[in-house]
């Protein structure tokens, strides 16, 4: 559900990075995937929804539902999809990328295939995301996600659960799943331009107050 992301200053970019849909053959890196998931998740200071070996192994073997990008057979980076609400809603979850790789442009890449992946297996459904990183919002923006309140966002509590894990949490219960330090975003396959546009102003706005 979460992305966490450490940007730094862009580099170029290199050409033998693969970025695909995981399967079968992947699974020798689930251990590195985990550890740079939760690497990467104590130096930014937030939490990530903490997922055991068998999870991400179903994702990568059964689900057909993780992204992975690699240089050569060095391990690059990493996202997997998480549906909620009986599919009404879809999420990128655990995107993460190896430091050394970093301003290469290899979360994009891997955003936007877990973006068509979930169009792909989810049509109709609305994507959406918690994050508390800049880079991962210029993302989103650029896909067609908007900036929207916690109330747009899936009720299923099993969505929620996943922030346990991040320091933060308290600040989520005390305002009742209102806000939190991290945004919001969401992907409306069935809305138009315009109207997306124009309630993306009125949520920026709201969220700007709600976090003073």
């Amino acid at each position: 559900m979460f992305c966490y992301f450490a940007y730094i200053v862009k580099q170029e970019p290199k050409d033998n990075i693969v970025v695909t849909i995981a399967d079968e053959s992947h699974l020798g890196y689930v251990d590195i995937i985990l550890e740079t998931i939760a690497d990467s998740a104590a130096k930014r200071g937030t939490g990530i929804a903490r997922r055991s070996p068998e999870y991400i192994a179903e994702k990568i073997k059964k689900e057909g539902k993780a992204i992975i990008a690699l240089d050569g057979d060095k391990f690059a980076g990493f996202c997997y999809i998480e549906s909620w609400a009986n599919k009404q809603f879809v999420a990128n979850s655990g995107l993460i990328v190896v430091e050394e790789y970093r301003g290469l442009g290899v979360a994009k890449r891997i955003k936007a295939k877990a973006f068509e992946l979930s169009k792909k297996k989810f049509p109709g459904a609305k994507i959406i995301g918690l994050t508390t990183s800049a880079a991962v919002m210029k993302i989103n923006t650029e896909l067609g996600y908007r900036p929207v309140t916690f109330a747009e966002l899936t009720d299923d509590e099993a969505f929620w659960l996943g922030c346990k894990g991040c320091v933060n949490y308290d600040i989520l219960l005390r305002t009742n799943r209102r806000y939190c330090l991290c945004t919001g975003m969401l992907y409306d396959p069935n809305a138009s331009p315009k109207k997306a546009a124009k309630k993306k102003l009125g949520v920026v706005q709201k969220i700007k107050k709600n976090k003073k």
